[in-house]
């Protein structure tokens, strides 16, 4: 196929001729005989977007989920109207996710009782990390003395007894080839054989045309309540002599002091990352820039949930918070995902939240952390292995590519999933705004 009228986003025109690689790239290229067209018009080409940190069977299965987040329900009545007009699963369940205590206080099995009694239900935090099931719901899973119905994801003990069924992913990847993603990172911390498996088939049929990547076995989510520096470190050793790196989930400043000392510890390897890094004291910016890490964050959640980290996290905090453009400063390698179903999966979103550092309610969150439009595209073109270094344009690159219906200056003025005119994976159009 050949790629016409298209513009670099340094403002270069350009005909790129691709197949599975790209061949040619130049002004004015001659068609060949019996070779396909894509007229861009003017438009901004791009290398595909990678998201660096999704969670692919999850968000699979959160487009089919009930949301009762705070942007959806207010309150325990409405809970129970959401949770009474859900459609049961094929399962018999109700599955519900992205909730947070500000929509009707904390959760538990007697919560879930009084407004949801008579099907199985189960809740996911927003956070990720935890589920809460009602009485039924135990039962089904043979916890029906369990104290409180609250149990956490990484618990394969309860998981491993839910009703198995494998989410399709063609409307996730359908959804992902709408945005420009051409990749993605897969950070879900306990894949086994069998799940890889089930993802290869399912990009193998075309379901998930993204290329897919992922961090298991080399991801260690930590917890605050267990905290142990000297297992972590030897992890870390174990998983360096093996050839691999690690990635290591920290969401709160002790999580990341015992992370960085377990990497100090340990040697460096030069693919090791932390995910999130959702609050960076002052006091952690050296660390993080002497430990060579590429930290993979998602400023996202700035928009997402910043007017409720404005009443839970105290003002002289906030600059803390989901740091970008501080740790670009202090050299500092950074990658920026949507941490998709826990997240909102649209990239562009996730840039214009890196740029804005704005709430929903317009509030400004951690000034001082603003990139420009530049900057955050760059942050989702990175290799997958090291997602801090941009994919180019050029002769002999995988022809996965992100085709944007407006010239560079409007893109970046714009940062918009609208603009995106077509997607281009393998050398294939997988994607075409009509």
């Amino acid at each position: 196929m050949l790629i016409r009228r298209a513009v670099l986003l340094d403002g270069t025109p350009t005909d790129i001729r691709v197949d599975e690689r790209i061949v040619e790239v130049g002004d004015g290229l001659a068609p060949r005989v019996g070779e396909s067209e894509y007229d861009a018009a003017g438009g901004t080409v791009l290398p595909g977007l990678h998201d660096h940190h999704l969670h692919v069977r999850a968000a699979a299965a959160a487009l089919q989920s009930v949301r009762v987040g705070p942007d959806e329900v207010a309150g325990r009545a409405q809970l129970a109207r959401v949770l009474a007009g859900a459609a049961v699963g094929e399962d018999g369940w109700i599955r519900a996710v992205g909730y947070h205590e500000s929509v009707a206080g904390p959760l538990d099995r007697g919560v879930l009782d009084e407004v949801c009694p008579a099907v199985p239900v189960r809740i996911q935090h927003r956070s990720g990390v935890l589920w809460t099931l009602n009485s039924p719901a135990l039962t089904r899973i043979g916890l029906a003395d369990h104290p409180d119905g609250r149990l956490r994801s990484a618990d394969a003990g309860w998981s491993s007894m839910l009703p198995r069924s494998e989410p399709g992913l063609a409307p996730l990847g359908a959804l992902l080839c709408g945005y420009g993603v051409t990749g993605v990172t897969d950070a879900t911390p306990d894949l086994a054989d069998h799940d890889i498996r089930h993802l290869r088939d399912a990009r193998g049929r075309g379901e998930l045309p993204q290329s897919l990547h992922w961090l298991a076995p080399g991801k260690r989510i930590l917890h605050d309540d267990d905290l142990d520096l000297d297992a972590l470190t030897a992890w870390v050793r174990d998983r360096h002599a093996a050839g691999g790196p690690v990635a290591v989930h920290c969401v709160t400043a002790a999580q990341l002091v015992v992370a960085l000392e377990a990497l100090r510890s340990a040697g460096p390897h030069p693919m090791d990352r932390i995910e999130h890094a959702a609050v960076v004291p002052d006091g952690s910016l050296a660390d993080l820039a002497a430990s060579a890490v590429t930290v993979v964050t998602q400023p996202n959640f700035v928009a997402e949930r910043g007017e409720q980290y404005l009443v839970d996290v105290p003002a002289a905090e906030h600059g803390e918070l989901w740091r970008v453009g501080s740790l670009r400063r202090n050299g500092i390698a950074v990658a920026l995902s949507t941490d998709a179903p826990f997240g909102d999966a649209d990239p562009w979103a996730a840039m214009r939240a890196a740029v804005h550092r704005s709430t929903a309610a317009g509030s400004v969150l951690g000034p001082a952390e603003r990139v420009s439009p530049a900057e955050a595209l760059e942050m989702f073109l990175g290799e997958p292995g090291r997602p801090a270094v941009p994919r180019r344009i050029g002769p002999g690159h995988r022809a996965d590519l992100c085709v944007l219906s407006g010239p560079p200056a409007q893109v970046l003025g714009e940062l918009d999933a609208g603009m995106v005119a077509a997607t281009v994976i393998g050398g294939e159009v997988v994607f075409e705004r009509r």
